[in-house]
């Protein structure tokens, strides 16, 4: 009498328990894009002391990403980052913009390249954003982009997996839209 309600037992946890297993699907590595839709260009003004020139931002979305009301991000797709780009007056102008280090001294028409600070990403780089989260984050080494006619035109450089330098080709195509910085 005793096997059958162990047996009983099994039968009814295998029975509660099964249908709760889900297959752990791996998860599918998108890839990264050659065209953003939405691009923001943060303005930052003379913020540093030491350097006469104003500092701008681009915050650039692909097609699936948008920013809700309270300015966060929301949905699945990628955000290339460019902080601490110089430029002469207070907005992007047009001409060709190339990184430098963060030990050379910035001139108009450069921006900081990529670096990893314990973790927390600066200069440039891409966000990986899965389900309004980030998942992977990609800073980029270095690379040059254009500005002309409300056209973005970027070649970035990274260190892959592998430990090789791949090139990272995108453009934005639209006006860009000016969000001040408090």
């Amino acid at each position: 009498m005793k096997e059958r309600i162990y047996i009983f037992l099994l039968a009814l946890c295998a029975v509660l328990l099964v249908p709760s297993c889900k297959k752990q699907e791996p998860s599918v590595r998108r890839q990264i894009p050659s065209v953003y839709h939405t691009a923001y260009e943060q303005i930052y003004g003379h913020c540093y002391d030491s350097i006469p020139y104003a500092v701008v931002a681009l915050d650039l979305y692909s097609d699936s990403l948008f920013l809700d009301r309270h300015h966060r991000i929301k949905g699945t797709g990628y955000n290339l980052c460019l902080s601490d780009i110089f430029v002469p007056d207070s907005l992007l102008e047009e001409g060709t913009y190339r990184s430098i280090p963060s030990t050379e001294i910035p001139t108009p028409f450069t921006f900081l390249q990529g670096k990893d600070y314990e973790g927390y990403p600066h200069g440039m780089y891409i966000l990986d954003i899965e389900d309004s989260k980030i998942s992977r984050i990609q800073v980029l080494d270095s690379g040059s982009f254009i500005y002309r006619n409300d056209s973005l035109l970027f070649t970035l450089y990274y260190q892959n997996t592998q430990g090789t330098t791949t090139t990272y080709q995108c453009h934005f195509q639209g006006a860009l839209i000016p969000w001040l910085k408090q």
